[in-house]
């Protein structure tokens, strides 16, 4: 009965040809293994949930092969999306690794093509596969079924872009930002806090359970300097809440006096350990140093549209003595002069967990904030978006997490998402003129300004209104700031330019934020509102008949596996480059395909060609969905 019931839905058919099949055992245990995996697969798949083609094939592929050859352990699965249109819609090139493989292991020599022949006749019946084609030296060419394609398509349209389905509900904790309290946001922290926010979105679509965490330099011995300097400028700090309007000049000065005053690097010492003993007084001027930190920070915040709770380093201090003791009791603690080190196998630098006066270190706190997100938190995926230079030192941490029991690398999932330096258009790390570190709330500021400036060259001024045009303006802004740093590997360095992020031609903001409000006109323009667009799709058949209406529907649905590559590599300049081919896709059909015919003479509208308006819905919405999982605001006029 559930065979029959999965013909009928069309996902799983048998085969009949499946007489490569090397005995009727083999047979059987193919056509049950395929079908409890089909069946268990679909339960957990919301009706809902956007396909992922690429899935889909790779899924058929693999039963393929496992009837051609049920014998060979772990063979190579490779289904890509094809680079041009003669070569069918997708790619699978399994055949050329399975050759090797029957050489190395087996010594037999099969020509690749005969491979390719033998997985093509073993594809099981299925609904998205219209013909199948051996190219070359075995490589085998898709052709996806017309129909399907439609089906899909009208099912994004009427129930909106929704996640692939993931399965188990996981946890994901997400450490990014991390400013020290009491020093300004600087451009040095404006990757973390994008990237770290557009990785949450990501996981957060996908139907994760995400802890946005800021790992606050707030806790140290830079505290005792801070708070002795306030007793002595503000020495009625406990009654008068003081006007520490510039903490940057504050944190100098007492740094200043820190260095060249003996007795203030005493008392500063004395505070140190106060603080830590929580006394009362000293606890309230550690508040008010962190509460003028963190208003400053959260304007940074509202800018950039970020969501995240903080937790510093003063979350774990209690915890670092069981830390250390853990360490002991399992005998990974050794003495260097004073100092309680661990060594962890294959690093050559040991990590620093107590110092020789009893204090702790970034080690410690760092371990102690490991532990709890494993073992308090429960989480499944943790991620830290750190720069590069960090990388030793979380690995080493990782590392240590994992001799001594907390996690196991194949159950949980310990990542640190490093990125390069901003630059500035000399190649150089990005500075003021006078060599300072770029402040993060001026380079907004300036954003701001530049942005305005291109609208009013534009003219926008004249036909917006002053709230559309002040939409507009932070829209591009910050969106051009975001997508500069996503839209580029952030393993690698990259150069900061205003000119270059406001150009509204290329792989910019700019650009495809003016093409979503291009494609959002065209209904209104056909004057069709959004009620008679749901009602078309569901009634209306997307015809697919024109090469680029083709074309379109196809980069469309390829949304869900660029999601999955990300969610796998968490590199999201791959979202960028989907959602710039995107928008370059749908000009090539808009310039070839006329959604709204009118009379030449009169400008009148003579048809509307609903499907096509409905392809252009389709390609909104998803630009919406990714724009939103990057943290851009779209604007619908511009």
């Amino acid at each position: 009965a559930e065979i029959e019931r999965l013909k009928n839905f069309g996902c799983l058919g048998v085969s009949p040809s499946l007489e490569g099949l090397r005995d009727e055992n083999a047979k059987l245990k193919y056509r049950l293994n395929f079908l409890k995996k089909s069946l268990q697969e679909e339960r957990n798949k919301s009706t809902k949930s956007m396909v992922n083609i690429n899935s889909c094939l790779q899924e058929i592929f693999g039963a393929a092969i496992q009837a051609a050859y049920p014998d060979l352990e772990n063979p190579p699965l490779v289904v890509t999306p094809s680079q041009q249109p003669k070569f069918g819609d997708y790619q699978c090139n399994s055949a050329m690794g399975i050759s090797q493989i029957l050489l190395k292991t087996r010594e037999q020599k099969v020509i690749p093509r005969e491979i390719a022949e033998k997985i093509a006749k073993n594809i099981p019946a299925n609904e998205c596969i219209e013909k199948v084609e051996i190219a070359g030296p075995g490589f085998i060419n898709v052709h996806l079924r017309k129909d399907f394609v439609s089906k899909q398509l009208s099912s994004l349209l009427i129930n909106g872009v929704q996640p692939p389905a993931i399965g188990k509900r996981k946890k994901v904790v997400v450490d990014f930002s991390s400013p020290n309290i009491a020093k300004e946001m600087h451009v040095g922290h404006l990757r973390s806090t994008i990237i770290g926010e557009s990785m949450c979105r990501l996981f957060e679509f996908a139907g994760y359970d995400v802890l946005r965490l800021n790992h606050l330099g707030d806790w140290g011995t830079q505290f005792g300097m801070l708070i002795a300097h306030l007793q002595d400028k503000f020495p009625d700090y406990l009654t008068v809440s003081p006007p520490i309007g510039d903490l940057q000049a504050f944190y100098k000065e007492s740094k200043r006096r820190f260095d060249t005053e003996e007795e203030f690097k005493k008392r500063a010492y004395q505070c140190v350990v106060l603080l830590q003993s929580k006394n009362p007084d000293f606890i309230k001027a550690w508040n008010l140093i962190c509460d003028v930190s963190r208003r400053e920070f959260q304007k940074i915040y509202n800018c950039l549209d970020i969501t995240i709770i903080e937790r510093g380093e003063s979350f774990y201090h209690e915890m670092m003595k069981d830390i250390v003791k853990e360490f002991e009791d399992k005998g990974f603690v050794q003495v260097d002069d004073g100092r309680k080190v661990v060594f962890v196998p294959g690093f050559p630098v040991p990590l620093t967990i107590m110092k020789s006066d009893g204090g702790y270190t970034y080690d410690t706190s760092d371990l102690a904030a490991l532990k709890h997100r494993l073992c308090e938190e429960k989480g499944d995926i943790l991620i830290y978006v750190v720069d590069s230079g960090q990388s030793v030192h979380f690995q080493t941490v990782f590392a240590a997490g994992q001799m001594i029991g907390w996690y196991d690398p194949k159950v949980t999932r310990v990542a640190h998402a490093a990125f390069g330096v901003v630059l500035g258009e000399d190649k150089k790390k990005f500075k003021t003129r006078s060599g300072d570190t770029v402040r993060l709330i001026d380079l907004l500021e300036e954003g701001l300004k530049r942005a305005m400036d291109k609208l009013k060259d534009k003219e926008r001024d004249k036909v917006l209104t002053p709230e559309e045009l002040k939409a507009a303006q932070t829209s591009v802004a910050f969106g051009c700031i975001k997508y500069a740093d996503l839209s580029h590997n952030r393993l690698n360095d990259y150069v900061f330019s205003f000119d270059k992020m406001l150009d509204d031609r290329g792989n910019t903001a700019a650009y495809l934020l003016y093409a979503f409000t291009r494609i959002r006109a065209i209904a209104r323009l056909a004057n069709i509102d959004e009620q008679m667009l749901r009602k078309a799709a569901r009634e209306e058949v997307l015809v697919l008949d024109h090469e680029k209406e083709w074309k379109l529907g196809k980069c469309i649905l390829r949304f869900p596996e660029i999601l999955q590559k990300i969610l796998e590599d968490l590199l999201l300049h791959t979202l960028c480059d989907y959602l710039y081919e995107l928008a370059t896709t749908f000009t090539e059909f808009y310039d070839s395909c006329y959604c709204v015919e009118k009379d030449r003479h009169t400008g009148q509208i003579v048809k509307v060609n609903m499907w096509r308006l409905l392809l252009c819905e389709a390609t909104a919405t998803v630009m919406a969905k990714g724009f939103d999982i990057l943290g851009i605001k779209p604007v619908e006029r511009m």
